[in-house]
């Protein structure tokens, strides 16, 4: 989608050249700027990549100012793989961390989403705003029921994050029918303060913006983290059904279909 005002184009990776500059964005956010790594991390080409790669479909923000042969062009990236996908993919990359059974038994169309990033130069504009609706077309097209990924606090000091943890316990728990459950032995049990001691300004402040998009359009948090030393965060495991949304919510997903 393209509009004339702005300098983006959001599409599904279209080349080689779309995947390996999305490769290169996570590079520069989760390796060079957080401090992960991998068994596929490419440190001379400066790329982040996995071995589910092959099966996702990749939404690339590109910057149209950009030459792609310079593979900078891609300034924000999301990857999504299709409940139908699972199986080819060896398992959702969910899977590692989380017990996803409730989620395998419901029957419905499911969406693992991941590996979401914007160039530290284009944060706090537009950019996030354009992922979330090219997300949104590609669940309206595919009649996506749930949504469900890994997303990340900074670091791997469960003390640091006691608050926002403990708040995301208390307060957003996912329910039982869909409550994911962190696997050990990397789980940490997030019910570290009770809830009487928590300060919600406080805790949310601490909160990373893509999780706290997540809990205002309605979703829910597994129980327990996941301690992934490898990539240096504390991941937290977000689930959001799209028929149990809010009509104000579920009207950012069905206007693009005439529905709202």
């Amino acid at each position: 989608m393209t509009a004339d005002d702005t300098p983006y184009t959001l599409r599904l990776a279209a080349s080689a050249e779309d995947l390996t500059a999305a490769q290169r964005l996570r590079y520069e956010v989760f390796v060079a700027e957080l401090g992960g790594s991998g068994p596929l991390v490419d440190h001379d080409a400066r790329l982040e990549r996995d071995a589910y790669d092959p099966y996702f479909d990749h939404l690339v923000l590109v910057d149209r100012r950009r030459d792609p042969a310079g593979l900078d062009h891609v300034i924000g990236a999301y990857r999504v793989l299709p409940g139908d996908r699972r199986a080819a993919a060896g398992g959702f990359y969910s899977e590692g961390e989380y017990d996803l059974t409730p989620l395998l038994a419901s029957g419905k169309r499911l969406l693992e989403l991941g590996r979401s990033c914007v160039h530290a130069d284009h944060r706090g504009g537009t950019a996030m705003f354009h992922l979330w609706n090219g997300l949104a077309d590609y669940v309206l097209e595919r009649g996506i029921e749930v949504l469900f990924g890994v997303a990340s606090f900074h670091g791997t000091d469960v003390s640091a994050l006691a608050g926002p943890l403990s708040w995301l316990h208390h307060h957003h728990l996912a329910p039982p029918n869909m409550r994911v459950r962190a696997r050990p032995p990397q789980r940490q049990d997030m019910n570290l303060i009770p809830a009487h001691q928590l300060d919600r300004k406080t805790a949310l402040a601490a909160t990373p913006a893509l999780i706290k998009a997540y809990l205002r359009l309605g979703g829910f948090v597994g129980e327990g983290a996941f301690i992934d030393r490898a990539f240096n965060t504390t991941d937290v495991c977000l689930v959001m059904d799209t028929g149990q949304m809010s009509a104000r919510h579920r009207e950012f997903y069905l206007r693009k279909a005439g529905a709202a």
